[in-house]
């Protein structure tokens, strides 16, 4: 069977930090926050179907939001955890707080960014379409969550970013585009979780805001820091990406055994 791909860094004896990036990245995601939060935790880095080093299956099955979620499962029991937090990036924020719902006893908190696949409906709107032919022929630098678009990016990242968008299979992209995003949406449920949670929001992402908003209003107990950044919040905005991320899991005592 075909598995995500997947790396631990940090000592066993840590807390464990599942992160979980968007469409169009990869691990390089967590590149600026690789330093800081290894300090804290144990990290294991998943990288999306296609995307990175994980295969491409051809099964449009293993798109699926619930074979994502197994998959996450299967990596929980392989690193040998009970309970992790888990963060997950604008289209992995879908994926992290579908499998929060599904697991939350194995959740020890639940941290998202800016995320309208997740929080808004267009997941369902339907406008991911085409076969897979128009898909092998597309321009993929002309898709919006291409990393050459970024502006805030420091130069080297950007371009390690940039070429690891480019090679995405893209068979994969759209898989994820008309298989797991028309499922990712969470707006209809996400006052069902029960597990501590963290939304860290890029405020120069106008577009975001009103799911930034709905997001307080609706999800039980969430904490929301706000930063000067935009989508990518936690490369735009690291530092105070990293200190939020230990700020929470410190308040919820998940990080009771380090010092302040």
């Amino acid at each position: 069977m075909e598995r995500l791909h997947f790396e631990v860094e940090g000592g066993a004896r840590a807390p464990t930090l599942v992160l979980i990036h968007g469409f169009m990245s990869s691990r390089h995601q967590w590149s600026l926050n690789r330093e800081r939060l290894s300090e804290h935790f144990r990290l294991v880095s998943v990288e999306l179907w296609g995307h990175g080093r994980s295969p491409s299956p051809t099964d449009p099955q293993a798109y699926r939001v619930e074979r994502y979620l197994d998959e996450l499962e299967h990596i929980r029991r392989s690193v040998g955890v009970e309970r992790w937090l888990v963060c997950g990036q604008s289209f992995g924020a879908g994926l992290a707080i579908r499998y929060a719902l599904a697991h939350p006893k194995q959740v020890a908190g639940l941290i998202v960014t800016n995320s309208r696949s997740a929080l808004n409906d267009v997941s369902r709107e339907g406008r991911a379409s085409g076969d897979a032919d128009t898909w092998r022929r597309m321009d993929l630098r002309a898709l919006p969550l291409h990393p050459c678009h970024a502006r805030r990016f420091p130069a080297e990242l950007k371009a390690r970013m940039e070429a690891a968008a480019d090679a995405v299979d893209r068979d994969a992209l759209r898989q994820a585009a008309t298989t797991t995003a028309r499922a990712l949406s969470c707006r209809d449920v996400v006052h069902e979780l029960s597990v501590p949670t963290l939304l860290v929001n890029g405020r120069f992402e106008k577009r975001f805001q009103p799911d930034r908003d709905f997001a307080k209003a609706r999800i039980p107990g969430i904490e929301v820091v706000d930063l000067d950044a935009g989508h990518s919040v936690n490369i735009e905005a690291a530092p105070g990406f990293d200190e939020a991320v230990i700020d929470f899991a410190r308040r919820h005592a998940f990080l009771t055994r380090l010092a302040p």
